[in-house]
């Protein structure tokens, strides 16, 4: 079941106590548990020695909550873990303009991963791609025997594909339907099950035996559609800032070097997400790079049009993009924090999860090149950032918004500038007046 809303205006002027309580009403998560979790990074150094190892201790990252999310028709309130500023508060914003216009859109494919075995020198190669299309059956029946656990789920192997990369070489793909994992270890274990019969089938040798992280079957697509009213700002109306996006996807679709930033804009919202949910965000940046490369040219996952919806100018952009996330097994099982992400998120399954990842990601993209359309990214991106050097400097409390400002309007966010504001502050503040003696 979806959050009740996840419109809380004026989240971020509330302390982290009322944020949590705010949360709490919205997803039904109780805030004692939010706050246990939570407290210290949500992983005890315990039980983060069974994770990796030469475990010293956890590496925290502030954990934060997209709000404003609609997605087909149901709100979410999204965590996400990242370290950037203004990524939490972008794709909020962005995701209220999203709103205006009904929310998000957005369809999955299958949760299928591929499955490859690689063979190599091989001697015959037509005619050793043509016994293993021969023996197809055979190596399904095998594929399904390797997963049982996964078939009685309602997943398990669903196809079969032949490739040859190269003259000399023939690679398998297994197609496996992973139901709500991510998948690799269930495809893992059917290639290396189905290794020795493959090179009996397709002579030459066996080589490796392995997941791939393009899992262009597994697509998930996002669409939303803005009016211009709800795009404006101080300075431009909506049609000059719908004309300025639709120029900046241009730009990085015709420019490899533009389509990197506009994609890396896009990752800021999916790996945030990907992350507070206990999910391999390295294998979903690899499979997305991977996709938007597909055509010999790196091109950009998100593009942005002008269309007309109901008589009115208005903003449409599309995102495309492959990703596999899982809701069980794995760092799930373990990990305090990611179970909590996805009892805030209130989803039914990794393709539920999948689209809230791809919808904060265009939401972040949109908030990205919206930025750069009109006000240009730093100001925003500085303004927050000035926070963290206020804190590098040793400002406390109230003391941090104080430098921020002053370093902000100087233009100056440096840390140098920063401690000589805090010198300035606290030189004019009141000293305590002594208590009078009984």
């Amino acid at each position: 079941m979806a959050a009740r809303t996840s419109r809380l205006p004026a989240f971020y002027k509330i302390s982290i106590p009322e944020r949590r309580a705010a949360i709490s009403e919205a997803t039904g998560v109780p805030v004692e548990e939010m706050a246990g979790c939570l407290a210290g990074g949500g992983l005890p150094s315990e039980v983060a020695d069974k994770f990796v190892e030469n475990v010293l201790g956890t590496y925290a990252l502030p954990y934060g909550v997209v709000l404003n999310l609609r997605i087909n028709g149901h709100d979410f309130v999204a965590p996400m873990v990242v370290e950037e500023p203004s990524v939490v508060a972008a794709a909020s914003s962005a995701a209220k303009m999203a709103r205006a216009g009904g929310g998000f859109l957005a369809e999955t494919d299958a949760p299928v991963m591929i499955s490859q075995i690689q063979l190599y020198d091989v001697p015959a190669q037509e005619a050793g791609r043509a016994a293993i299309l021969a023996h197809k059956d055979e190596l399904l029946a095998m594929a399904r025997r390797a997963v049982p656990g996964l078939v009685e789920r309602g997943g398990g192997p669903t196809g079969l594909e032949v490739r040859t990369p190269s003259t000399d070489m023939i690679v398998v793909h297994v197609l496996v339907d992973c139901r709500d994992a991510m998948g690799a270890n269930l495809v893992n274990t059917i290639a290396e099950a189905l290794g020795e019969r493959v090179a009996s089938l397709g002579g030459g040798k066996l080589g490796l035996r392995i997941l791939s992280n393009l899992c262009d079957h597994r697509m998930i697509r996002v669409r939303c559609r803005i009016p211009a009213e709800a795009l404006s700002t101080d300075d431009l109306d909506g049609e000059a800032v719908i004309e300025g996006i639709v120029n900046a996807s241009r730009f990085a679709e015709v420019d490899p070097y533009r389509a990197a930033t506009h994609n890396k804009g896009i990752m800021n919202g999916i790996d945030a997400v990907v992350i507070a949910t206990g999910n391999d965000w390295r294998a979903v940046e690899a499979g997305a790079h991977a996709y938007a490369a597909r055509s010999g040219s790196y091109s950009p996952l998100a593009v942005w049009r002008r269309v007309e919806h109901e008589g009115r100018p208005a903003l449409e952009g599309r995102l495309e993009i492959p990703m596999a996330l899982g809701t069980v097994g794995g760092t799930l099982r373990v990990h305090p924090a990611a179970r909590l992400s996805l009892q805030m998120l209130q989803i039914t399954s990794a393709q539920e999860l999948a689209v809230v990842a791809a919808s904060v990601g265009l939401a972040s993209n949109l908030a990205a090149i919206r930025a750069l359309a009109t006000d240009g990214i730093q100001r925003g991106h500085m303004a927050l950032h000035a926070r963290s050097v206020a804190l590098a400097a040793g400002a406390s409390g109230g003391e941090v918004e104080q430098v921020a400002t002053l370093i902000v309007e100087a233009r100056d966010i440096t840390l140098e500038a920063a401690r000589r504001a805090l010198r300035v502050i606290r030189g004019a503040a009141p000293r305590p007046r002594p208590h009078a003696e009984p």
